[in-house]
């Protein structure tokens, strides 16, 4: 009975031991011998600065269906944490990988990586945070893969004009003839929240309407942060706010939450929001008409050209190879932003079949 028992105990512990070797991996995506019906598949080493962003969630997903039979992806959470993402990026390379993906916490750390990678001629495609033209064109093998950052901004801007143009009977509360709004910003130095906060309200002022900035402030991207932020500019300004605009869906989710709690969109109380991204959560609350509208950043093609690209790199390939992608002046891959307010929405509904 005792040997039993030292056997039983001996293997619950092997056992443990394994279980804990396996969740310190943090590979969410290929397999472990990247075996592929047609042999070995090559490794593409990859990061997003956090897994539980809104929108990054659905490139990630995107990523792991692009991947699928083509590359081995092993895909990290950087957890917002800049040398965790180094640390990282030294795990992929000792791991064999051929090619590395990176959706920088910081974009000020791009060379950090191109140092990392260069000498060992490992081709890197950024995505999503676009590092500094210099740093892709110091290396012949940096590529990246996103969107015109101003873009989104004179949408989304374009957006606000039309909407409030059409509504401003109902919307300029106190009937000045301006339009008074707070301003939820995403991550301060991030190229799409510095773009999307300038040429955003650039955009309206060109169309000619009139505004008031009574609140700006960081929300980091983040919904719970932005409820924060509404509860307190709700608190100190109350009616005086006639929109809301934010640099991402997820803070509008939150401002929405906020205005809820406050009464608004039940009976005739209503406070116009917009965001960008169109994600799924913020298509639906279109719908509901608590959203405005949205700017549709295409988190399904962002990931799949970012597979694309990394999997030709790994390949020995040109990154462009059997793509219908194309690349800039500035070596980039630039998906396009595409206005969705309740007339569309079935574009932005699509982008997420």
């Amino acid at each position: 009975m005792l040997k039993k028992k030292k056997g039983l105990i001996l293997s619950l512990t092997v056992a443990t031991s394994i279980l804990l070797a396996t969740g310190c991996s943090s590979s969410t995506g290929g397999t472990d011998s990247g075996k592929g019906k047609d042999g070995d598949l090559p490794r593409v080493g990859a990061t997003i600065y956090k897994f539980d962003d809104n929108f990054m969630s659905y490139v990630r997903r995107a990523m792991q269906t692009s991947a699928k039979d083509k590359v081995d992806l092993m895909l990290n959470d950087s957890q917002n944490d800049q040398a965790k993402q180094i640390e990282q990026v030294d795990t992929l390379i000792a791991k064999g990988a051929k090619s590395l993906a990176i959706n920088l916490v910081d974009p000020k750390s791009a060379q950090t990586i191109i140092d990392k990678a260069k000498p060992k001629g490992i081709p890197v495609i950024f995505f999503n945070k676009e590092p500094d033209a210099s740093v892709l064109a110091g290396y012949d093998k940096a590529y990246y893969v996103g969107t015109t950052s101003s873009e989104s901004g004179v949408i989304q801007g374009e957006l606000i004009a039309k909407a409030w143009e059409a509504n401003k009977d109902k919307w300029d509360k106190n009937k000045d003839g301006k339009l008074q709004y707070v301003l939820l910003k995403g991550e301060p130095g991030h190229p799409d929240a510095e773009a999307r906060t300038k040429f955003a309200i650039d955009t309206i002022k060109a169309k000619g309407i009139q505004v008031d900035e009574l609140a700006l402030d960081t929300a980091m991207w983040d919904a719970t942060k932005a409820t924060e932020k509404m509860d307190a500019w709700l608190a100190k300004y109350s009616d005086k706010i006639e929109f809301v605009i934010a640099n991402n869906d997820g803070m509008a989710l939150g401002a929405i939450s906020s205005l809820e709690k406050a009464g608004y969109f039940s009976g005739d109380k209503f406070m116009p929001v917009v965001g960008v991204d169109a994600i799924p959560e913020a298509l639906e609350m279109i719908e509901k008409g608590k959203m405005v509208g949205t700017v549709l950043n295409d988190a399904k093609n962002q990931g799949k050209a970012t597979v694309e690209l990394a999997a030709n790199a790994a390949k020995g390939k040109d990154v462009l190879d059997g793509t219908s992608w194309k690349l800039d002046d500035k070596k980039a891959v630039r998906v396009p932003y595409v206005e969705v307010t309740k007339d569309n929405i079935q574009v932005g509904r699509d982008a997420y079949k």
